[in-house]
């Protein structure tokens, strides 16, 4: 069975479960799951009784689709991701949201936790992602081109569409919060970075890092699907602050600016239709 067609056995799967095409897709990063909450008239499934879904590893990802609306519109939330350094190959770490993407979401909204390089941003800030820098290591379009799923060479200039960017600040602003753009920048993980790897990241423009969003983000666009993108920064990076990094810091600041988080997405979610 090829890509496409364990694709296509989850849709069927889903759509079993909920009728309904969804519009948006959502993708919930470390700690901040709690969105899934909000969801009303919610069918919930959890990855492990998808095909071809694999099992989430990591603290603060659930692992759970949950299907349902937000504001009136049909919404589609991945409750936790996979990541590349859990061991899993790119194909598989991208292939949720594949599954969205065929399921007929529109848009997606990529949710993250990540460190703070730039010096305008503080634990707690939600940065709007304005491009990425891949450093991965991996490309999630490599291999054979299946043009079922989009093309050879997809452009990525404008892969966080620059009318979500605007429709995230206007949202910011009613919330309380001060808008900023960023670029992130992904690296594979696990570690975290070493100071002089910050420097690095630093002088190439990156101004947040984590270890997810950029292949879903390439997958995304290659398959026509509008993205907007958020980094809730949990952390200073390596060098920036003295405090050694943990994933408790992550959960911890996650937790505490869940409300301003959730608030920001009821509002951001139905201007992406």
């Amino acid at each position: 069975m090829d890509q496409y067609e364990r694709i296509m056995a989850a849709v069927d799967f889903i759509k079993q479960k909920f009728s309904e095409l969804p519009q948006v897709g959502v993708v919930l990063g470390s700690g901040l799951g709690e969105f899934a909450a909000q969801v009303a008239e919610k069918t919930v499934i959890a990855y492990a009784d998808i095909p071809h879904f694999k099992k989430v590893s990591v603290a603060g990802h659930a692992g759970r689709l949950v299907m349902g609306r937000v504001g009136g519109n049909a919404v589609a939330v991945l409750q936790g991701r996979y990541h590349y350094y859990e061991g899993h190959d790119i194909e598989d770490v991208v292939f949720p949201v594949r599954v969205l993407a065929r399921l007929g979401i529109k848009s997606l909204l990529l949710t993250n936790a990540a460190g703070g390089i730039s010096p305008t941003l503080l634990p707690g800030d939600l940065m709007i992602l304005r491009d990425h820098i891949n450093l991965m290591g991996v490309n999630p379009l490599r291999g054979a081109s299946d043009e079922r799923l989009g093309p050879r060479f997809p452009d990525m200039s404008a892969v966080y569409d620059p009318l979500f960017q605007d429709a995230i600040v206007a949202a910011e602003k009613e919330v309380g919060l001060s808008p900023q753009r960023g670029v992130y920048l992904a690296l594979s993980g696990p570690s975290y970075e070493t100071p002089a790897e910050i420097r690095m990241l630093a002088a190439l423009g990156a101004d947040a890092v984590g270890m997810s969003t950029v292949p879903e983000a390439i997958c995304a666009r290659h398959m026509g699907v509008r993205v907007a993108g958020i980094s809730c920064i949990t952390n200073l990076a390596a060098g920036i602050s003295k405090q050694p990094l943990s994933h408790k810091e992550v959960t911890e600041t996650a937790a505490r600016v869940k409300n301003d988080f959730i608030r920001l997405l009821d509002l951001v979610i139905p201007r992406l239709v």
